[in-house]
């Protein structure tokens, strides 16, 4: 059974039963304790946390959520049932049937017949665990469903109970596990075994309320809840495993193909004779890997050096490395990325809109990487022959950690080319290092954790009360005051001078929300006026005006009048439509696979995030400006309307990566195909009323995205104002036309950086002109030629070093000159050491004494044993350092 089919018939099962299809999330969802959605009760926290009341007419609902996984990255391949991304199906209720009905819909689904719309399964291979006081879930399971008491085992707190890791619901679970026979493994069930019986499904009975707390079962279980819930949870990958009757998941219909791909671009074989297990590792990296990528590229991550660009980056680099420690010498990704496109695009029909998009994103960053391994080899090479100078067999764990933390090279590599030079790796000092970064992150993670903001507050009005918006064809209207509160606390009301948030039953300012700044104004009541500051969207039901009562006093049952700053929105609109615009210009000119990633509108000015790998040239950028503002002059007229999310798709409306989007949609329209997107901001009428669009600049904001910044309306044309007066008085002064500055100011840098290098030349010469003065100040030290001397401020350490090698070739024997100044603007200490090649011998090494001088002055320094260079902080202890550095030659 394919695992498309496993799928559906997971979700006509449970529809069939009264549930809700609730469409699976993005990968990336607005929760501060997630890089990643990583299980498929996720997206319904808002509803276990009593946040808010579920939507669903029936009180159940059914789900496939996409998941990934990534905290042991280092670990995939290692098993063979584990994966970074995978597929989480599982049924929900919120307050209706609870153990008795999770365990009986689950029962059934898997042992049904297949012409009866189950997966089939033998009830036989079926084993089932229980939270080890659970008695209830044991008797149903038993006397209910069937299951032999020898087939049913209890587990305590670690294995069988589940929280989300903070404070809120809680409750034991139930796992189901198949017997995947004799020859995977001991017999005995899941507690002796987990690799033999592989678990399938785990219903989680959450009817309890837990503690603040650390780890599985390191907290306390306050009581129980209002309601008594479902969430459950069947691997959708470990189920095909079982029904395609191969041995793990990397062998099921969605990643099997990817291996066999990779065997083709590397030569070498999956579970072949000879392969070793690492090579069988490293083709699971693979599929696992180019899976994982895919996804999280479909939901508009793109790769970057923290959070989530950042893990995706690691996926990407290890597909890169991996296939190359198999046999590749050339790309791979390509091949792989649109293998595992084909396999998972008719579960995900999205794939098939963004082939191109995903392809550039994972294919620009190979060819990076394949850079960095370049640079990387040159680094490491270095570090070689200065372990070996140093006398050293051994890579320092802190220099392999550098070259794998910073500049992106694997260890594996590290350890292989170690061996090749005949060198070890400190593999002791990496772990340490790697332990030391991965406990920060995990404590950065905990912090994150309790900082998990607290919406209680307000799910009475979301639930009952939400707000009205009439923002979109009026700014005043009247309403009433159904909610203030202060300090995260419901208040019945707040007086002058207090700062509040303010709840009304309707309301015409729009609270921020895609990209849009949220509306400035004023809320009054015949005795009171608030300064509206800022307005927030709650549970995107509620709008949270956030403001400062100026005057008179305010309370909740208030009936007020709530007005816009007409001014604020007006700008705020054109900036909207401006990006619109702008996203359509550079499309048109970048091609489809530039889209939006993320943009800003506040009155006058937009800032526009966009998907792509290069920066843009001066002519593309002219061109994107000269769209943008043909589309303003041609004076389309900007339609808005709403229909249905499937019907705006088949009408071409681009809709943005990360959001979710209900049944209906808003669609607005200007000028036809120029620009339709999914977007529930405030836009002017006529394109033309966005006013001039001017194109500050772009720039990157990390691997593969990019920014432009513009300003629009009367900012704009205050800023071309602004310009142009400063081209005439440029003009002015240098005698020539504006036409003409450009050239003229060229040729003057040009005259400026011939001059720049004349001064450089002639400050050069005079320093070294006292070479031959330093080298006969040269003392005896043992019998070793000494030279340690500070020369004027602002030598840079450039000078220094140009200096002090000048020096050295004019002593004869062994011989060591040490120089240091003052940078006065810099507030540094550059210094030096230099030694020749009988100095060297004798034991004196330049990357020695440069530490020896630099400990006198707050520095540190180092290089190779002829020269080595250093910048310190004091130049007071400098005579200190000179004087040990003379001691250090007489010994």
């Amino acid at each position: 059974m394919k695992t498309h089919e496993i799928r559906e018939r997971f979700t006509k099962h449970f529809v069939d039963a009264g549930h809700t299809n609730v469409p699976s999330a993005s990968l990336v969802l607005d929760d501060p304790n997630l890089l990643f959605v990583n299980a498929g009760m996720v997206p319904f926290k808002p509803y276990f946390l009593g946040q808010q009341n579920p939507p669903f007419e029936s009180g159940t609902a059914t789900s496939i959520q996409k998941c990934v996984r990534t905290l042991d990255i280092d670990e995939v391949g290692i098993t063979t049932r584990h994966n970074t991304f995978f597929q989480m199906a599982g049924n929900f209720s919120f307050g209706q049937y609870f153990k008795r009905g999770a365990i009986k819909h689950a029962w059934s689904l898997l042992t049904d017949p297949l012409d009866k719309g189950g997966y089939g399964l033998d009830p036989d291979r079926l084993w089932v665990t229980v939270f080890e006081h659970d008695d209830e879930a044991e008797e149903i399971w038993r006397d209910e469903v069937g299951v032999p008491a020898e087939r049913i085992q209890r587990l305590g707190m670690e294995d069988n109970y589940w929280s989300m890791g903070v404070p809120g619901p809680c409750g034991p679970c139930s796992e189901i596990y198949y017997d995947r026979g004799p020859e995977h493994g001991k017999e005995g069930g899941p507690a002796v075994d987990d690799t033999r019986y592989m678990e399938i499904w785990n219903l989680v009975f959450m009817g309890k309320e837990r503690g603040a707390g650390i780890g599985k079962d390191d907290f306390e279980i306050i009581g129980d809840l209002p309601k008594k819930n479902i969430d459950t949870g069947m691997g959708v990958e470990r189920v095909a495993c079982i029904l395609q009757g191969v041995d793990n998941v990397y062998e099921t219909d969605l990643l099997r193909p990817v291996i066999d791909v990779a065997e083709d671009k590397t030569g070498a074989t999956y579970e072949g004779e000879d392969t070793s297990e690492a090579d069988n590792i490293r083709f699971r990296v693979i599929a696992d890997h180019s899976r994982t990528a895919m996804m999280i590229i479909l939901d508009g991550v793109t790769p970057g050096n923290e959070g989530r660009g950042y893990i995706l980056r690691r996926l990407l680099r290890r597909i890169v490395r991996s296939a190359r420690l198999l046999g590749a010498t050339g790309p791979t990704m390509e091949a792989f990325i649109d293998t595992v496109m084909d396999t998972m695009a008719p579960s995900f029909p999205e794939i098939d809109e963004n082939r191109e998009r995903i392809r550039s994103v994972a294919t620009r960053e190979e060819q990076l990487f394949l850079k960095t391994l370049s640079s990387g080899t040159r680094l490491f090479e270095e570090t070689a022959q200065a372990a070996k100078a140093a006398g050293s067999s051994k890579v320092s764990g802190e220099r392999a950690f550098e070259l794998h933390d910073t500049y992106g090279f694997p260890i594996d590599l590290t350890l292989e080319m170690a061996e090749e030079a005949g060198l070890e790796v400190d593999m002791a000092g990496f772990d340490s290092a790697m332990a030391e970064q991965k406990a920060r992150a995990k404590a950065d993670s905990q912090k994150k954790k309790h900082g998990h903001e607290d919406l209680s507050v307000y799910r009475e009005f979301v639930d009952n009360q939400p707000t009205e918006f009439l923002g979109y064809d009026r700014l005043e209207s009247g309403g009433n005051v159904i909610g203030l509160v202060r300090d995260g606390k419901l208040v019945g009301e707040a007086p002058a001078g207090t700062e509040v948030e303010v709840i009304l039953d309707a309301t015409p300012f729009y609270a921020e929300s895609g990209g849009q700044l949220g509306d400035r104004g004023v809320i009054a009541t015949p005795g009171a006026s608030l300064d509206v500051r800022d307005v927030q969207k709650v549970g995107k039901k509620v709008w949270v005006h956030k403001a400062e009562v100026t005057s008179g006093g305010i309370a909740v049952g208030d009936a007020v009048d709530a007005k816009v700053d007409g001014q604020w929105r007006h700008g705020a609109r054109q900036a909207h439509s401006a990006t619109h615009l702008v996203h359509a210009a550079v499309r048109q000119v970048l091609g489809p696979t530039a889209v939006q990633a993320g943009s800003m509108n506040r009155p006058g000015f937009l800032r526009f995030d966009f998907n792509y790998g290069e920066q843009l040239t001066e002519d593309q950028l002219r061109e994107i400006t000269d769209i943008a503002n043909q589309a303003v002059d041609t004076d389309w007229q900007v339609n808005t309307f709403e229909t249905s999310l499937d019907e705006a798709k088949a009408m071409g409306a681009l809709a943005l990566f990360g959001e979710n989007y209900g049944d209906q949609v808003r669609v607005v329209e200007i000028g036809g195909p120029f620009s339709m997107e999914l977007c529930g901001g405030t836009h002017v009428e006529h394109s033309s009323q966005v006013g001039p669009v001017s194109v500050l600049g772009e720039s990157s904001v990390g691997s593969g995205a990019r920014r432009i910044e513009a300003y629009t309306g009367l900012d704009a044309f205050r800023f071309l104002s602004k310009e142009q007066a400063l081209i005439s008085g440029v003009s002015t002064a240098l005698k020539t036309s504006s036409e003409d500055v450009p050239g003229r100011v060229a040729q003057l840098a040009e005259r400026l950086r011939e001059a720049e290098k004349l001064v450089e030349r002639l400050r050069r010469e005079r320093l070294l002109s006292q070479g031959g003065d330093i080298a006969q100040s040269a003392e005896l030290v043992g019998a070793t030629r000494l030279v340690a001397r500070r020369v004027g401020d602002d030598t840079t350490g450039g000078d220094l070093r140009t200096l002090a090698a000048d020096v050295l070739g004019r002593l004869d024997g062994p011989a060591v000159v040490a120089l240091a100044a003052r940078d006065t603007a810099k507030g540094k200490v550059p210094f030096i050491v230099a030694a020749n090649e009988e100095a060297v011998s004798g034991g004196h090494k330049a990357g020695d004494l440069v530490k020896l001088v630099g400990s006198y002055i707050d520095g540190r320094g180092g290089g190779k044993p002829a020269m080595a260079q250093g910048s310190g902080a004091k130049i007071d202890g400098l005579e200190a350092g000179f004087a040990a550095l003379r001691d250090e030659l007489r010994g």
